[in-house]
């Protein structure tokens, strides 16, 4: 039996641990707690400080496209999943 992990809105199927490792891109986190949002209410926000709701809203409304869209996209499944902390003590790293 695989390994399973979700990305977006689809099911991927991993067979083994080293498929799993490049599934998960940790620097994505790292940018999560250095990116700031470049437009909107929250301009100049890290994207890990952005209010959950708001990142609600680009999940309804469809996010941006490109980079931003994407860490967008994985920042709505951390909130969503309360996982906030994997990236609090990266943006502490930073200061």
């Amino acid at each position: 039996m695989g390994f399973y992990t979700v990305k977006w809105r689809s099911l991927i199927v991993l067979t083994d641990k080293a498929s799993l490792m490049d599934a998960f891109k940790p620097e994505l986190l790292q940018q999560l707690a250095t990116t700031r949002m470049p437009y909107g209410k929250y301009t100049n926000c890290l994207l890990i400080d952005l209010p959950e709701p708001y990142v609600c809203w680009f999940a309804r409304k469809g996010f941006p496209k490109g980079s931003l869209g994407v860490l967008l996209e994985v920042l709505y499944e951390i909130k969503l999943n309360g996982l906030e902390d994997l990236v609090r003590p990266l943006k502490r790293e930073q200061r």
